[in-house]
């Protein structure tokens, strides 16, 4: 196998780990947003100015 095809292949893995990174970044950020929705319908939510307060942040 020449250097430049080792290098294409390597190339094209590359590519591929990428796109699997983000794949699995968006499956996450969704699952994410599904838990939460869910929560929220079922009532399972915390007042924001609590948690402010708990973490001493700015209202």
């Amino acid at each position: 196998m020449s250097t430049m095809m080792i290098k294409e292949e390597a190339h094209k893995l590359i590519d591929l780990i990428a796109i699997w990174d983000d794949l699995m970044h968006e499956l996450y950020v969704r699952k994410t947003i599904d838990h939460g929705l869910t929560d929220s319908n079922a009532g399972r939510t915390k007042d924001v100015q609590k948690i402010r307060k708990k973490y001493g942040l700015p209202k």
